[in-house]
């Protein structure tokens, strides 16, 4: 099972508490696969403001119809490792990661905190906010991003699925992160100071709607494994499948 022990480095950045991989699991990035990835963060030389570093305005995504952009977005229900696997990615791409649960409105943290479940009204503005975020990474520069979301129901993940509708070079991608219920109440109670209580574990699976066939966009990863074999796994299938789309890419 995934481990939370030690910091995981994200762009070159420690984290500011413990919340990353075991140390067996920080060597990964230098695996033969990771060589492979070339894409730095800001690929085009943009700052974080959209400006180049030569002064010029940053392209948007649509302005770069011939590259490829990812969105990478780590779903799964409470302590299922979403934080651990997204960061992960982001430091082994290179890419920027956005943590969803910040940004949760204060109202949806203290619901959540009292362990009130959201409703779908809850949901709505947070994962546009999420959507939004992410099109702003790659029109600042960035050939992809890495965030977190439950995105427990279909139809929020349809929300998230809106970003590529008028840009079409932009891939967007989900990876669900699957595990028995039992497996992740266990790591929810073993989180100090964390707002997602254990009960909301229980009430998470009675609305999760796991991907079904015809969301062809989803990769599923089994984190019941190790870390080690659940971080090695998402990065091939990842590879493979940016490898894939550069390939119909060159095709077209």
């Amino acid at each position: 099972m995934l481990s939370y022990d030690k910091p995981v480095a994200v762009n070159g950045q420690g984290p500011s508490s413990a919340a990353g991989l075991s140390s067996g699991c920080q060597t990964m990035a230098s695996s033969p696969k990771a060589s492979r990835v070339s894409a730095p963060v800001l690929s085009n030389g943009a700052l974080s403001n959209g400006v180049t570093s030569n002064g010029s305005t940053a392209l948007t995504a649509a302005q770069r119809p011939n590259k490829d952009h990812h969105i990478w977005l780590v779903t799964g229900p409470a302590g299922c490792g979403k934080s651990t696997v997204a960061k992960y990615l982001a430091s082994t791409l290179q890419l920027p990661y956005i943590e969803g649960d910040e940004y949760h409105p204060q109202a949806n943290i203290d619901k959540m905190s009292a362990g009130i479940p959201l409703t779908d009204a809850d949901r709505w503005d947070w994962l546009t906010a999420l959507r939004e975020a992410s099109i702003h990474q790659l029109d600042n520069g960035s050939d992809g991003v890495v965030l977190t979301c439950s995105a427990l129901k279909r139809k929020y993940r349809d929300v998230i699925r809106v970003a590529p509708y008028f840009v079409p070079n932009i891939h967007l991608h989900f990876i669900f992160l699957k595990a028995p219920e039992e497996v992740l109440l266990r790591r929810v109670l073993a989180r100090p100071n964390h707002f997602m209580g254990a009960n909301m574990v229980h009430s998470q699976f009675d609305i999760l709607e796991p991907p079904t066939a015809d969301e062809i966009d989803v990769i599923t990863i089994d984190v019941s494994r190790s870390a080690d074999e659940v971080l090695a796994d998402t990065l091939d299938r990842v590879l493979n499948t940016m490898d894939g789309i550069s390939a119909r890419s060159r095709q077209q």
